[in-house]
């Protein structure tokens, strides 16, 4: 044993002497005189007094005799001058994990069985608001033996991994592992009864803490799967009779947050650090080299079962993009079967004879469609989430994530309204959320740069994001599955006038079938058809309705989209939007001509038969549970249509017609290009006519007019004469 003496002013130095009693060389503590103990108090910790000890190592110090004792150390006898220091421990360094690595002090002892509750307990008493160090070496003496243990692994709750020395405070919350060596001659009996919530870092879960916003809802459900059987002790779920779940896939559109989640579940879990495989990784060239990087996935925990079984850690294996690699068998027609031999080797390590029970495989995609089914029964990646896009109030925890460092260093302006934000921003996903925030702080980084003078030095306290630029950074980052607004604003170039009552009934009627998606229980889907002659503005009158539905999802399909593609590639177009609708609460579809997406031709008559079926089907096919969908059809052929038995599949069925007399005046009137005694004469005239016709004749005579310009008669200042409209009525034919 050796011991400290002497001091000096200044920095403390101790020197090494002999303890005066065995049993303090075994209490971990360092012993000086009252007089040099006020040297190692700590700030506001009323009787604590700590120090460094060779520079690594902290100590308790007590005052007892003229000495200063502590235990055998090799670091000690490396130096027998010391320089012990105040060391100030930060508010939150308690330790939430401890190993240890236990081995009796003389070599050779019999072998000896230990309770790790019961040490655990008295371990935690004995050394209670002690610190300790990874590397420290402690001796105790148990049940009459005399023991050592060396600290491989000090977690404190809530704190990253650094480069510094681990290190933390034992107190009662304090869950400690114990590791052994294979030839120690010790054995650890009932680790996992050492304490109720083992697996986890942390005693709670902050989500917006660890940059998860808008999936509480998603983490309970995936808490309560996947790891509520492992928090309890394994006898506990022996009894129960059942299997921890050994595998979990995150589904959903990209940008959702799947691998941020997957990445943050790995870090809050006790155990060994998580594999984290992007699929294509794993694929190799050489034959057989695929099957065995993922047989080396599951080697090390393998491995663990083997040696220490129910008391093995958590292996946790995150596998992103797993769809790369684990396609559904025979689907793949390369010749080599190596997508065939991934799967079944991942379904025998997961699942099969001896499959292991201290592993969590989870798998990321958003193609759940593509994975082998036999990948997804319970077993294998039974528990499946769906990360889908973020409601309002989790949009809004999704932006104060990313703007709460700028508003805590003063650089977010009093007028951004983030629950204003979260309103307009539906059918964001949090990746296109992050992109908002990063390009309104472009904006404002942007007003503080001079093209002139690119050295010119920036001025921080003058950064400012205000809500103007988060306003234009709502213009700039467009959702993937947001409304198509430019599309259905180019189908009414001339806007929406007032056409008559019968337009303006359909109207009336259109919109309440939106109300009834909103709020009916009973019905998730509602179609809509729209007939009418070509020209009777049915594309308008659909893209108005998908408009002021102020759905988050608005999308129209149209032939102008699809020119020169096949059949199948078009059928695939058709089918992926009505999938991206289906992600979406609220949705509204425009088909747009339905007779040129099938193709038809009077001639023949010929049509797409397989577009055909793959309509009919999807206009019959129910939404996901809680996803609600209204289509709007337009077409200028209903008894085609009808003849196919289209029209069936359609709840409402509208005729848009013509302009009358009457509604053809309201228009021009509207317009205001007619002399007001010549109105009546230009009415009578486009008596029957669609209007799109309409707003082509006027078109015509106003760039045609003699002694005005076409723009002096949109502005009213000129007027089309009655006599030139005539002529220019005369070149268009009548049908």
């Amino acid at each position: 044993m050796a011991s400290l003496f002497g001091s000096s002013s200044g920095s403390t130095s101790m020197v090494v002497t002999n303890t005066p009693s065995q049993d303090l060389a075994l209490t971990n503590l360092a012993f000086c005189s009252s007089s040099d103990l006020r040297n190692f108090a700590v700030p506001n910790r009323s009787n604590l007094f700590l120090a460094f000890v060779g520079d690594s190592f902290l100590m308790r110090t007590f005052a007892v005799a003229r000495l200063l004792s502590i235990p055998f150390n090799v670091a000690v006898l490396k130096s027998p001058l010391l320089n012990p220091f105040l060391f100030v421990p930060p508010e939150n360094f308690d330790l939430a994990l401890l190993t240890l690595e236990l081995e009796f002090i003389k070599k050779g002892a019999k072998s000896e069985q230990i309770d790790a509750p019961q040490l655990s307990k008295q371990l935690r008493k004995r050394f209670a608001n002690q610190v300790m160090t990874v590397g420290q070496k402690v001796l105790f003496e148990y049940h009459g033996n005399n023991y050592s243990f060396t600290v491989t692994q000090a977690a404190v709750e809530g704190q990253e991994k650094t480069n510094a020395l681990e290190r933390g405070m034992i107190s009662d919350d304090t869950y400690v592992v114990f590791e052994t060596a294979r030839d120690s001659g010790i054995k650890i009996v009932n680790q996992r009864e050492a304490a109720t919530s083992n697996i986890f870092k942390q005693k709670e879960f902050n989500l917006q803490s660890l940059g998860i916003g808008g999936l509480s809802a998603e983490f309970a459900d995936i808490f309560r799967r996947a790891f509520a059987s492992r928090v309890f002790p394994p006898h506990v779920t022996s009894k129960l009779g059942i299997k921890h779940v050994k595998g979990m896939l995150l589904y959903g559109p990209p940008g959702t947050g799947k691998t941020l989640m997957a990445r943050q579940i790995g870090k809050i879990l006790n155990g060994k650090e998580p594999k984290i495989v992007n699929g294509p990784e794993v694929l190799s060239k050489f034959v057989g080299e695929t099957e065995k990087n993922v047989r080396d996935l599951f080697a090390d925990a393998e491995q663990e079962q083997r040696s220490r079984g129910d008391e093995s850690d958590l292996h946790v294996i995150i596998f992103d993009e797993i769809d790369a690699i684990c396609k559904s068998r025979g689907s793949t027609r390369d010749g080599t079967g190596v997508h065939d031999s991934i799967v079944n080797q991942l379904l025998t390590k997961i699942d099969g004879v001896e499959s292991l029970n201290n592993v969590l495989l989870i798998g990321m995609t958003n193609r759940k469609d593509m994975l082998d089914e036999a990948l997804l029964r319970p077993g294998r990646l039974e528990v499946q989430v769906e990360i889908s896009l973020p409601d309002e109030n989790g949009r809004l925890q999704i932006l104060q994530i990313h703007t709460n460092k700028m508003k805590e260093n003063s650089f977010l302006a009093p007028d951004v309204n983030l629950q204003e934000l979260a309103a307009r921003t539906k059918n964001y996903s949090g990746a296109e959320l992050e992109g908002v925030v990063k390009s309104a702080v472009s904006y404002a980084l942007n007003r503080q740069l001079s093209l002139e003078d690119l050295t010119k030095q920036v001025e921080e306290e003058n950064i400012k994001v205000t809500m103007d630029d988060f306003l234009n950074a709502l213009q700039e980052v467009i959702p993937a599955f947001g409304a198509s607004t430019d599309d259905l604003e180019r189908c009414r170039l001339h806007g929406m006038v007032d056409c008559g009552d019968r337009h303006k009934h359909i109207y009336q009627r259109a919109m309440l079938l939106v109300e009834q998606v909103k709020v009916s229980r009973g019905s998730p889907l509602v179609t809509c058809l729209l007939e009418g002659s070509s020209g009777s503005g049915k594309t308008a009158l659909a893209a108005t309705v998908g408009i002021d539905s102020d759905f988050p999802y608005v999308k129209i399909v149209s032939a102008e989209t699809m020119i020169g593609l096949h059949e199948s590639t078009k059928c695939a177009q058709i089918i992926k939007v009505f999938e991206d609708a289906y992600k979406s609460p609220l949705s509204v579809i425009v088909l747009d001509d339905i007779e040129r997406l099938l193709e038809y031709v009077a001639i023949g008559p010929r049509f797409s038969n397989l577009i055909s079926q793959t309509l009919l089907v999807l206009l019959k096919r129910l939404p996901p549970k809680g996803k609600k969908l209204m289509v709007i059809g337009t077409t200028s052929e209903l008894t085609f249509l009808d003849s196919i038995g289209f029209c069936d599949t359609f709840s409402v069925t509208y005729h848009v017609p013509t302009l009358s007399t009457n509604d053809a005046k309201k228009v021009l009137e509207q317009l205001n290009v007619f002399a007001h005694e010549d109105i009546d004469a230009a009415a009578e005239a486009m008596n029957d006519m669609p209007i799109r016709k309409l707003y082509m004749l006027i078109e015509m005579a106003a760039q045609g007019a003699q002694g005005g310009s076409a723009e002096a008669i949109y502005s009213g200042k000129e007027k089309i004469s009655i006599s030139h409209f005539y002529d220019c009525l005369q070149d268009v034919v009548r049908i």
